[in-house]
């Protein structure tokens, strides 16, 4: 702006001040929540709103609901790998490995192909613990694993 002095940057906390950043990791989960929530009452195919709600969900540990808006993106997206990369998430959360493998299988078929993270996703935790997963691993890449 021209002819206008720019407001001064706030200053920092004082010293001891403390940001509690979990609770406010968690109010901006829960805004998301409700966000993409009221998006979705509105236009229930919307795929952005659909993403972050499920992404929210997740965070605030809410993997029974995470999983039904996965299952909801699997069917308007079949050939989308991620999404299915996503439900296998919400499946392992819930320790329903069965169900991940399955995702996760399908992931694989339709191009996922993110190996580092496959590898430290904590979502996947449940998954990387059991033998299917270095038999799904060796299906995909073989002795070509990526580093």
């Amino acid at each position: 702006m021209i002819g206008r002095m720019a407001k001064p940057l706030p200053s920092p906390p004082p010293d001891g001040f403390r940001v509690d950043e979990r609770a406010a990791q968690r109010a901006f989960d829960d805004f998301e929540i409700g966000l993409a929530r009221g998006v979705a009452s509105v236009d229930p195919k919307n795929l952005k709103a659909l993403h972050m709600l499920g992404q929210a969900l997740t965070r605030r540990r809410r993997h029974q609901e995470a999983l039904a808006v996965d299952l909801e993106l699997s069917s308007l997206c079949p050939k989308d790998p991620v999404v299915h990369y996503n439900l296998a998430c919400s499946y392992s959360n819930l320790e329903d490995l069965d169900g991940a493998f399955d995702a996760l299988g399908r992931a694989f078929e339709l191009g996922y192909n993110d190996y580092k993270h496959l590898l430290r996703d904590p979502d996947l935790e449940n998954v990387r613990r059991d033998g299917r997963f270095r038999k799904l691993l060796n299906r995909k890449w073989g002795k070509r694993q990526p580093e």
